[in-house]
């Protein structure tokens, strides 16, 4: 007998196509056959062939150097012709002059349809991170989703003659929950007792594993990957003393919370006092600086008697730079008092870069400290010179405020000229 028999022993001009509604893989038999055998298989040129859109219908050719397949995607309504057929046409065409049955499995695979299965993880022991050897059962529940987009990779994977659409599914639900029982029991993330909260987190990091996982494993496309629960067994024997145990580092962690924090409120109020205080001390200073200035302006330099004018200026605009003084020390200590920020709160900014100021010796007795602008105007009011005694934070001794270089400008042609002679 040859390979396909006599010619009245191939198959009988058919439809080939798939009615089921509820399918990922389906072989396609002969009319009236039960099993499917080389008889049954050898199909006769000019019957139908029938893909619907949303499908692939794939032509498994046994030979002696392995498979062969010729791949029709849908939607495809034709009669079988070798032209369609690249693979069939090199097998048959050269053999049987086009004319002849073949021998060809025939399997439809859905790529539209979308598969859900439901999958449950029961109770396995999980860790807390924080108490690596405190053990409680844990289980999860849900459902993912997936379809097949590369078909071609899909077949290398499954074998197409015997493919069974239960036995797969319990292929995929065991991947699953091997998946789920790693990544729970060593996730570090959270804490047991918030692990029932974070199904959708946990979800979105265990699907990024999955997903390369089933393209790998089984040539299918997971679509969705659903937690819709994570269970703590609450009956069991460690439950009590797991929920204790957290509850006491909680109230630990609020106590050390509440003495940090009445810890920064001591040390604000110790600052502030401690400003506090130098406000007065500067006050004092001021006021002692003031009133011997008022005593310049009041005494008689030149020997005559009455007022003297030029004290009075010196004194007047003595008074208004160390009123001047005392309001930006006011506010540089008000600024300094605002209570700091709590820890972990807003960072508060850092200080003011230093101004410089000066101390200034007349008639043996120390005023200020000035800043450069308040000296500048001393200067320009002659109410002080070149030869005056100044001192500012970091020098050795006093000096001569034109020895000073930042000071030496504020003095060049303050005197006037000698007036010009009279004619």
């Amino acid at each position: 007998m040859g390979i396909f028999g006599k010619k009245n022993e191939g198959g009988l001009m058919d439809v080939i196509r798939c009615d089921e509604q509820d399918y990922l893989v389906w072989k396609w038999r002969p009319s009236g056959a039960a099993n499917t055998t080389k008889k049954e298989n050898a199909i006769r040129y000019g019957s139908s062939l029938r893909v619907k859109d949303g499908e692939v219908a794939v032509f498994v050719y046994q030979q002696k150097d392995g498979q062969m397949m010729d791949f029709i995607m849908g939607p495809h309504d034709k009669k079988i012709e070798t032209a369609n057929f690249p693979v069939l046409t090199s097998i048959v065409g050269s053999l049987w002059g086009g004319e002849s049955p073949f021998q060809a499995e025939i399997y439809f695979i859905n790529l539209q349809g979308n598969n859900q299965v439901r999958f449950a993880v029961p109770y396995f022991d999980v860790a807390d991170p924080r108490y690596p050897d405190f053990t409680l059962p844990v289980a999860a529940r849900g459902s993912i989703t997936f379809n097949i987009t590369d078909y071609k990779s899909f077949i290398k994977l499954n074998r197409m003659v015997d493919f069974d659409l239960e036995s797969f599914t319990l292929q995929i639900k065991d991947a699953v929950a091997k998946y789920v029982k790693n990544f729970i029991a060593n996730c570090e993330t959270f804490s047991l007792l918030q692990i029932e909260r974070k199904g959708m987190e946990i979800s979105d990091l265990i699907k990024g594993r999955l997903f390369s996982a089933f393209a790998d494993d089984f040539g299918v496309n997971l679509k969705r990957f659903d937690l819709s629960a994570i269970e703590i067994d609450k009956e069991s024997e460690n439950y009590a003393e797991f929920v204790r145990l957290t509850k006491t580092q909680q109230t630990r962690r609020a106590e050390i919370d509440t003495e940090q924090y009445e810890r920064v409120a001591k040390l604000s109020a110790e600052s502030q006092f401690i400003q506090a205080h130098a406000i007065n001390q500067q006050a004092d200073v001021l006021k002692t600086a003031a009133q011997s200035m008022g005593q310049m302006g009041g005494m008689d330099f030149g020997g005559g008697g009455g007022m003297n004018p030029a004290g009075i200026m010196m004194g007047m605009a003595m008074g208004g730079a160390m009123g001047g003084q005392m309001a930006g020390m006011m506010n540089h200590y008000g600024q300094a008092a605002q209570p700091q920020q709590p820890v972990g709160g807003i960072p508060t900014p850092p200080p003011m870069p230093n101004i410089v100021q000066y101390m200034v010796a007349i008639n043996g007795q120390q005023y200020g400290p000035y800043n450069l602008a308040q000296m500048q105007q001393m200067a320009q009011s002659g109410q002080i010179n070149a030869q005056v005694l100044v001192w500012a934070q970091g020098m050795p001794s006093w000096v001569a405020a034109g020895s000073v270089p930042e000071l030496a400008n504020l003095f060049v042609a303050t005197t006037p000229p000698p007036m010009p002679p009279t004619l």
